[in-house]
Formats: structure tokens, C-alpha cells, sequence
């Protein structure tokens, strides 16, 4: 998947290009692609592997999408928003829950994943449920299928891999962190200057900057001309005193950085051990 994130399709255009002729699909975040509706119209023409729409009402992409013979995955976080998705005709829902790093809302993984399989057994059983926020090892992988997934939708745990595209130091502030020491917030919202919808929160590390800021964001955002520049350095040099990583609970369970193929290959096998474990009592 390409994370289109907020990009308008000049960016995705270049990931594209990069991925030549691999079937690859584009993920993005639905508010934000009202704007920019025309990058959709410009994966749509690459014939992509699925479209990915997450954080608002998928309604106005379904029709091209639909058009088009793309799979949609929708995430959601709740249950009135899952069956509004299965509705649209999404082929695969993804329920995060408020465990997941970077944005979210309130309800937790272990009951709303549950929750949102019997609603699809009920109603649309040809549609695939994955789980996110929380997941990082084989125990959450194995938990998730217990609890009605299909499969799961891994962050945090691929974040803090040796191909990710992150500054060592805040790589670290994570293998040192407990999940204790993440908090949802809007901090990070109001430095990058995006309007998210006030339903969603970012979930990040916590650091100097969020416990001098998280209770007081309007008087940060009257602070931006002083605090935007000493946070944008910061970033850019990786200070996690100032800077927030966008990372879940699960930097708990995260003691090392390694390849990516490394870290599936452990989650796959520790799922197997635990549920043959588990499956002998």
C-alpha cells in the first residue's frame, strides 16, 4: 500500500512510479481526500491492488471505486461506522482500535473487534475483519483470530523496522518506552497544522512538549510563533524530548528494530506457538 496520507497526487504519482509494474494499492485519509479529490481519480486510472479509506464517511469514493472493480478496505472505530461500511460494499473492514498509534478514537480492540465480527456474521459474511491497535507480537496476532479477526493491520510493530523511514533517536525513545507513556492528544495535529475532526486523536509518545501542552491547546496554538520553530528543528533532529513519535501501546512490546520480513516471520510463528499451545488444554 502507498499512504497517500494528505497528499494531493503529486507524491503518490512518485511512489507509483517507484513501484513500476507491482500491483500495489493506496491508502488514504478520508477527510483529507475531500480536498484532493482528484488523487483518487489518479490511483483509480493506475489499476491499484485496493483502495484503503480511513478516518470519515467513505460514501462520496464508493461510486468510482465501485466503477473502477477496486476492493475497498474501510477502517473504522465503532460499530456504527463498520456497518455503514459494509453497507458502501467495503470487501474487507479494518477495526482499530484506541490501542493504535497515530489517530483514532475511543473504543478498545478487545471488544470492539468481537463486536464488529458478529455483526458481519450476521449480516455481510463474505466480508473479511481485520484488527489493529495493539498488535505487535504473535500473542496479538493470535488474539485477534480468537476474537473473530481474519488477519490484522500491523503499525507500530513495522514503524520500528530497519526499512522504515525513521530518525534513529525517536526509533529508540521507543524501545525505551512502556505503553504507559503514550497518550492521545492533539499536540502533534496543531504543529503540522492539520484540521482533524475533533471525534479523532493522535496517539503519541509522550515527551517535555505534550506534558507541558496536551491540557492547554489553545494556548499553544496563541505559542505557535515561538514553539513551531523549536518543534520543527526538533524533528528534524530526532529530539524525542520535543518531537512526538506517532506510536501505540504496543512500543511496550517493541525491545528492537529489525527487517521487516524478520518481524512478520516472528509474529506468524509466535501466533502458531500460542495457538497450539493454548488449543492443548
Amino acid at each position: 500500500m502507498i499512504g497517500g496520507a494528505y497528499d494531493d497526487g503529486a507524491w503518490i504519482a512518485e511512489q507509483q512510479e517507484l513501484a513500476g509494474n507491482q500491483s500495489v494499492g493506496c491508502g488514504f485519509i478520508t477527510w483529507a481526500l475531500q480536498e484532493h479529490p482528484q488523487a483518487l481519480e489518479q490511483v483509480l486510472a493506475r489499476d491499484p491492488a485496493a483502495v484503503f479509506l480511513s478516518f470519515g464517511d467513505p460514501a462520496d469514493f464508493v461510486p468510482a471505486i465501485r466503477a473502477a472493480n477496486v476492493p475497498l478496505i474501510c477502517q473504522v472505530q465503532t460499530l456504527r461506522d463498520a456497518a455503514h461500511a459494509i453497507g458502501l460494499g467495503a470487501e474487507i473492514i479494518v477495526a482499530q482500535g484506541a490501542e493504535a498509534g497515530g489517530h483514532g478514537e475511543r473504543r478498545a480492540t478487545f471488544t470492539l473487534v468481537p463486536e464488529i465480527a458478529d455483526y458481519i456474521a450476521r449480516h455481510a459474511p463474505d466480508t473479511l475483519l481485520c484488527a489493529a491497535g495493539g498488535v505487535g507480537d504473535g500473542r496479538g496476532l493470535a488474539a485477534a483470530l480468537m476474537l473473530g479477526a481474519d488477519g490484522v493491520v500491523v503499525g507500530s510493530r513495522f514503524w520500528a523496522s530497519e526499512e522504515a523511514l525513521v530518525h534513529p533517536a525517536m526509533l529508540q525513545a521507543a524501545v525505551e518506552a512502556s505503553g504507559d507513556d503514550t497518550l492521545r492528544s492533539t499536540v502533534t495535529d496543531i504543529m503540522r497544522g492539520y484540521d482533524w475532526p475533533e471525534r479523532y486523536t493522535g496517539r503519541v509518545l509522550r515527551n517535555e512538549f505534550t506534558d507541558r501542552w496536551h491540557d492547554d491547546p489553545e494556548g499553544l496554538r496563541s505559542a505557535l510563533v515561538e514553539e513551531l520553530p523549536r518543534w520543527q528543528d526538533a524533528v528534524a533532529q530526532g529530539d524525542a524530548r520535543i518531537a512526538n513519535a506517532f506510536v501505540g501501546e504496543v512500543t511496550g512490546l517493541i525491545r528492537d528494530v529489525k527487517p521487516a520480513a524478520e518481524i512478520l516471520r516472528g509474529i506468524v510463528s509466535g501466533a502458531e506457538a500460542a495457538l497450539a499451545q493454548r488449543l492443548t488444554f
